[in-house]
């Protein structure tokens, strides 16, 4: 069953007289269950990709349908709806807010969206137990280190239990023995919890712990490919 599917996307940015078009053609279907890696070279597209995707951006033409919706049909209360609820986001910045505990922090979404703390609280134990921090729940950002916070904010990407997972270089402000417990861990909130997963790296071997390969190149797909191959270190 194909939860994302894109079809003939185009994006184009306008400066003043010049237009740039960063996006050309993409077709791309994704799978329940799929963990996808995109990559290419530095200014190839692939972070404008993910956030159509996430419908954080919309195409300049074409079309992109989470679990059967057009995005672009959607109007902004909607669409904002869908991002916090449907689809979990993590980037390379955890963007955290410093003054808040774990459990805050993990608890956000749900907070902006008015729901109760009895309502949630068994939902915010099973995502710290995800990440394995039950023990610092009341700990702040300063005081964990950069893969702590990482965690954290995996675990804010779940507390809606999204069917979908967005990533943007998750470990790209990590050492390579935190980024491979990082990746360890997106592995199993794959297989584990069966969430879809969609990420942009420019790691060879973080793609290795996906099932699919996506290569963009000055705008195009060039290639689509299963993973084969064990994942290892970073």
């Amino acid at each position: 069953m194909s939860v994302i599917e894109v079809t003939d996307v185009n994006r184009k940015f306008r400066n003043g007289k010049e237009e740039a078009h960063v996006l050309k053609d993409i077709n791309l279907t994704v799978e329940e269950g799929d963990f996808v890696s995109i990559m290419g070279p530095s200014g190839g597209g692939k972070s404008t990709l993910l956030y159509l995707l996430g419908g954080l951006d919309m195409p300049t033409s074409g079309s992109v349908k989470i679990n059967g919706t057009d995005l672009s049909t959607l109007k902004d209360k909607e669409l904002c709806r869908m991002r916090n609820e449907e689809v979990g986001f993590v980037f390379q910045f955890y963007n955290l807010v410093p003054n808040l505990s774990v459990e805050d922090n993990i608890s956000l979404p749900l907070m902006i969206a008015g729901k109760k703390r009895s309502d949630y609280s068994d939902k915010l134990d099973e995502c710290l137990k995800i990440i394995g921090m039950e023990d610092k729940r009341k700990l702040t950002p300063r005081e964990l280190s950069g893969g702590q916070q990482q965690r954290v904010a995996i675990a804010r990407s779940l507390v809606f239990d999204p069917k979908i997972l967005f990533l943007d270089e998750p470990i790209g402000n990590l050492d390579t023995k935190t980024g491979t417990g990082i990746m360890q861990l997106f592995r199993e909130i794959n297989q584990k919890y069966n969430k879809t997963i969609v990420q942009v790296t420019h790691s060879e071997p973080a793609a290795k712990y996906g099932t699919k390969l996506v290569r963009l190149v000055d705008g195009q797909i060039r290639s689509i490919e299963p993973v084969t191959s064990q994942p290892e270190p970073i």
